[in-house]
């Protein structure tokens, strides 16, 4: 079941290359000439994270996906080669290699998908693109600061652990009974079905542990306040009410700062995997952004 949920429609592959020379592996989905929507994905993850978003977007939208540096079947950047600006580099890169001068697209980023577009948001390719973002499960700052993965109160002893926590060296070893109650705990609703962790742990186990040391020192010291407030086009915040990586005060935070949020939802019960916990919900976020800011007629579901 968990292969199902992450298994992936017919694309065609193509790698853009980024200004440090790192080739950056997409997917592109769906018909050509259909409104496009672009999907960047978070820390430890890959395209594959966003399989159940594609399926049912790719009916009636050329939907691209890439895989972050360092993740899936993108390699790792020479030394250096971990930044928000690579994150923004990357970016670009993809939008430059798959649409068209002047062609606008829906961007959703999750995690440090959303922590990409907050980067990019000052880039002249970013905004010549966006039409409209999803910022799904996502901070700009203090993320070990908030993080509640380690249950201890706030304050420096819980932000030195959580820090050491999530940038561990250690592999992550194979997918078994006890990785998938922690990866659980840690970034899943306690509601979520097994299968849907299976399928997250896969993702996750599958994720270089050079890229997931890398990023996680890039996070520890995120501060991407004033790209929030560079999004000056339309943003739709979403968020798990049970998150523990970006827990739902980053949201708020977010709907605040930014000069045009459409609005935030928060899912009941959901952890920080929310494109997978809540595929429905979130893919309906996206459907709402083409359809209002791209002029996209709803249509049937792909086998309706």
């Amino acid at each position: 079941m968990s292969r199902h949920l992450t298994s992936l429609p017919e694309s065609r592959a193509l790698t853009a290359v980024s200004a440090d020379g790192t080739p950056v592996h997409v997917e592109v989905y769906g018909p050509e000439g259909a409104p496009a929507v672009v999907l960047s994905h978070g820390w430890t993850c890959s395209i594959a994270f966003w399989a159940e978003q594609i399926r049912s977007l790719a009916a009636d939208h050329r939907v691209i996906a890439y895989d972050q540096r360092g993740h899936g079947r993108s390699p790792a950047p020479a030394a250096g080669g971990y930044s928000t600006t690579a994150l923004a580099d990357d970016l670009e890169a993809v939008l430059a290699a798959t649409l068209g001068p002047g062609e606008r697209a829906v961007l959703a980023g999750h995690s440090m998908g959303g922590m990409t577009m907050m980067a990019a948001a000052g880039r002249p390719a970013f905004r010549q693109h966006a039409a409209a973002v999803l910022l799904c499960s996502t901070g700009p700052s203090r993320l070990t600061a908030e993080a509640t993965v380690v249950p201890l109160r706030p304050g420096g002893p819980r932000t030195r652990l959580t820090k050491a926590v999530l940038g561990a060296k250690a592999p992550l070893g194979p997918v078994s009974a006890v990785s998938k109650k922690v990866l659980r705990y840690a970034t899943m609703g306690p509601g979520s079905a097994p299968e849907r962790v299976e399928a997250c742990a896969r993702i996750v186990h599958a994720c270089p542990r050079g890229a997931r040391y890398g990023w996680s020192q890039v996070l520890a010291g995120l501060d991407l306040e004033a790209g929030l407030r560079e999004l000056r086009l339309p943003v739709a915040v979403l968020v798990g009410t049970a998150d523990r990586l970006t827990p739902p005060v980053h949201a708020h935070v977010m709907a605040e700062a930014l000069p045009h949020c459409t609005g935030l939802v928060q899912l009941a019960g959901m952890g920080h995997m929310t494109p997978v916990e809540a595929p429905e919900a979130v893919t309906a976020q996206i459907r709402e952004l083409t359809l209002t800011y791209l002029g996209v007629k709803e249509n049937e579901e792909a086998g309706a």
